[in-house]
């Protein structure tokens, strides 16, 4: 029998799969806690060892996407707002990142100051179609170079000026890639390239900088950032289905939500998005997820969202109970409860 053995490296748990490959049935499995503390490999050795008990030869292809640390942020800079930054914001997720900044137009001090506070792995550098305007992608180009900006850098904008915006920043020092561009003509959205750059990108630089691992071999057994397997999944799985498909995806740090929707030919007429149709997506809520980001949620919905799930329960219970609460949030916040009493 050949097998794989299949693991994603997650923010909270390492989950491990080992899969039949000729029948592509399911062989063995196992998870156990993400050792982000320490070594990644630990637990992911771990878990492998657990799912493959009693395989026999252990020369079996790994094959392991990752998230872990945060997974990967991306920060867009685009011409404007509601066309090339979109799109590029749009192409980001689908590609697995976390969009944590976007910015639209030229950049200035302030912009690169707020770039840098966002503090993302790769920066999606768009602005124009094909043939379109070049001034402001050239131009943001240079800011960032004279800003001795050192975070990978992926070019995807008008490329009839991508040679000469590579060269802006190869020549300052600024890792850089080139990709076709995001949206080469007015509602024409066109995802593949940027997204193989960024995704080379996250294996080549962002892997191993997020120091998960001290020597390089999880970087070496890491196929993927884990939201962009998924979604190279989810598009399989359409295919297999033949119709619509929508996957939800609630993980320990953020929720994730797939889709792929079979095109509509009114999409194309003069009724068209002008940063193109969506028909293969993700969309990513960075702060709801059911481990790490649980404080965020406690603190979005106020203690009063708290207060409402231990509503009806004894005073001593509920004073308890928020103490918890308050603990695992590390909030500085003091409520009265139960009348007049109060707790700290």
């Amino acid at each position: 029998m050949t097998y794989a053995v299949c693991a994603d490296v997650g923010s909270t748990f390492t989950k491990v799969a080992v899969v039949d490959l000729a029948g592509g049935g399911l062989i063995g499995s196992a998870s156990g806690p993400t050792t982000v503390g320490s070594d990644v490999l630990r637990g992911l050795d771990a878990a492998v060892a657990a799912a493959t008990v009693g395989l026999g030869p252990s020369d079996v292809p790994w094959l392991v996407c990752s998230s872990a640390g945060g997974g990967l942020r991306l920060a867009v800079v685009g011409y404007e707002e509601l066309v090339t930054a979109q799109a590029g914001a749009r192409v980001g997720l689908s590609a697995g990142a976390r969009v944590v900044h976007v910015s639209a137009g030229r950049l200035d001090a302030a912009g690169v100051s707020a770039l840098r506070a966002a503090r993302p792995d790769v920066v999606l550098l768009v602005g124009g179609t094909d043939g379109g305007d070049a001034e402001v992608l050239v131009g943001n180009a240079g800011r960032l170079a004279r800003a001795r900006w050192r975070v990978p850098v992926v070019v995807a904008g008008n490329v009839d000026v991508r040679d000469e915006v590579v060269a802006v920043l190869a020549g300052r020092g600024v890792p850089v890639s080139a990709a076709d561009n995001v949206l080469p003509r007015i509602g024409v959205l066109a995802p593949g390239s940027a997204r193989a750059a960024i995704r080379e990108v996250f294996l080549r630089h962002v892997i191993g900088g997020k120091r998960l691992s001290r020597g390089p071999r999880f970087g070496a057994l890491v196929r993927a950032a884990t939201p962009d397997a998924v979604l190279t999944g989810v598009e399989a799985l359409a295919g297999q289905v033949g119709g619509d498909l929508l996957v939800v995806d609630v993980g320990g740090a953020t929720t994730d939500v797939y889709s792929v929707l079979t095109p509509d030919e009114r999409a194309t007429g003069p009724g068209r998005e002008v940063a193109g149709t969506w028909w293969r997506a993700r969309t990513v809520e960075g702060d709801l997820g059911m481990r790490w980001s649980a404080p965020g949620w406690s603190r979005r919905r106020g203690w009063s969202g708290c207060w409402r799930r231990v509503r009806g329960t004894g005073w001593r219970w509920r004073r308890r109970r928020l103490r918890r609460i308050r603990r695992r949030s590390s909030a500085r916040v003091v409520r009265s409860i139960g009348g007049s009493r109060s707790w700290r």
